[in-house]
């Protein structure tokens, strides 16, 4: 069976199992019906064609979901991601980023976090004086760039980070740094900020954007 979405033809995957109600899905280009095995194909068109336009939105939210898994940034940049088993070594190569499988990518993506992560945040420390001893931890974060924990003498950076630029790392760097300074974000802490980055404010605009 297929159905027309956004002038598309996809195919549609039915899964019967002991269901009262009818569950729609995309994935893969797909759309899988999951209901009970007495519902008829010419029932499923139905339902289908009733709620024809929130499936749209589910396809067409899928869709950009897959194309963006086609891509990953690295410091700034956009590349292309090129999958190939005879890959032994990652390879960035002007847009390009030619590696084995996902699991040598998330490798390289862990590797840089640490290597870039450690060196700006050693360069960034020269702009200050008298810092506490600190660790650096870095993990994925859904709401934060980055967090100072002044009791455990901890900064955590945000994995994320390794796709922005240089020049927004270093600036979230600063920003956590100048806590061990102000522990709020008071007046006299954006101070300390803008005397080590004076475009703090244009620095903020583009990770939140």
């Amino acid at each position: 069976m297929q159905v027309k979405l956004k002038d598309k033809l996809i195919d549609v995957v039915i899964n019967y199992k002991n269901n009262k109600n009818v569950y729609i899905r995309v994935k893969d280009s797909k759309l899988y019906v999951t209901c009970n095995r007495f519902v008829s194909d010419k029932q499923i068109l139905d339902i289908i064609n009733n709620n024809i336009m929130s499936i749209n939105k589910m396809y067409e939210k899928q869709v950009k979901k897959d194309n963006d898994n086609m891509f990953y940034y690295y410091l700034g940049n956009k590349y292309v991601v090129i999958f190939n088993n005879e890959v032994e070594k990652i390879k960035l190569d002007d847009d390009v980023i030619l590696v084995k499988n996902k699991k040598m990518l998330d490798t390289f993506y862990k590797n840089e976090c640490l290597r870039i992560f450690s060196s700006r945040l050693e360069k960034c420390s020269t702009l200050f004086n008298n810092l506490p001893k600190f660790d650096l931890r870095i993990r994925q974060m859904k709401t934060r760039w980055g967090v100072n924990n002044r009791g455990s003498h901890t900064i955590t950076l945000n994995s994320e980070l390794i796709k922005k630029d240089i020049t927004l790392i270093d600036y979230v760097i600063i920003h956590e740094l100048c806590h061990f300074l102000q522990a709020n974000h008071s007046k006299l802490f954006w101070n300390e900020v803008e005397k080590r980055y004076p475009s703090y404010k244009q620095a903020r605009k583009m990770l939140n954007s």
